[in-house]
């Protein structure tokens, strides 16, 4: 059931979307918008879908018209989830994209973006990218983290973080149920030094900001309720 989640409302990809560029930065190629001259950098770690998903791209614009030079990588290097492909099935993927090589290869990445004189990083997961995000947050190589829809993120994995850390859960999510959620809360609360935010949204499912359907009203406003509460968190804590 969890692994069927993951991957239902599969987005048609497209390479050309959005109005930002394609470079290579630490080693990956990145979907990167924003002001260049900005010192303040946001990092978007993508689902099992990657970098193409063009609402994914529309988020990284919008949080580029806030003023962060918006990196969105290809962690999947160019090998996103197909659920058509029947002989590959989800479990299978995983194998060959672990969020622990997500973890090491964001590393050159934020690398990078000091060596460009970027001054401060956030870094926002959606699902797969949200694991990767946490262990970021662990071992503060950002400043700030928003974890959305997360996978696979444990209460012990909560425990470690020594950033600041908003978390924006649904409502039916097996991957990360309410129940599971309200545990990070608590776990967080439970470290003063650490500000943190968590939310549930309300009849939306797992993936639901980076793959509701523009004719779904609900899922398109509870969407940008959560891409606003994540603008805030990077706001709050980056400038």
């Amino acid at each position: 059931m969890a692994g069927k989640q993951c991957c239902e409302n599969p987005p048609t990809l497209d390479f050309s979307s959005g109005v930002g560029h394609v470079k290579e930065l630490g080693g990956l190629n990145c979907y990167i918008t924003g002001p260049a001259n900005s010192k303040l950098s946001v990092i978007l770690i993508a689902d099992v879908f990657g970098y193409e998903a063009p609402n994914l791209r529309k988020l990284a614009d919008k949080v580029a018209e806030a003023g962060f030079y918006t990196v969105l990588p290809d962690f999947l290097r160019g090998d996103p989830f197909v659920p058509e492909n029947s002989e590959r099935p989800i479990s299978v993927w995983f194998k060959d994209h672990g969020t622990d090589q997500g973890f090491e290869d964001a590393k050159p990445v934020i690398e990078a973006l000091k060596s460009n004189g970027i001054t401060k990083i956030a870094a926002a997961g959606f699902c797969w990218g949200a694991k990767v995000v946490v262990e970021l947050a662990t071992y503060a190589y950002i400043q700030a983290g928003v974890l959305l829809h997360p996978s696979f993120v444990t209460v012990e994995d909560i425990q470690g973080v020594k950033v600041p850390l908003s978390i924006l859960g649904a409502e039916t999510d097996h991957m990360s149920p309410p129940e599971l959620v309200k545990q990070f809360e608590t776990t967080l609360n439970a470290k003063p030094e650490i500000n943190c935010f968590v939310k549930i949204f309300p009849g939306v499912t797992h993936g639901w900001t980076v793959r509701y359907k523009e004719d779904d009203e609900h899922s398109v406003k509870s969407a940008a309720e959560a891409h606003s509460d994540m603008l805030d968190w990077f706001t709050k804590h980056l400038k």
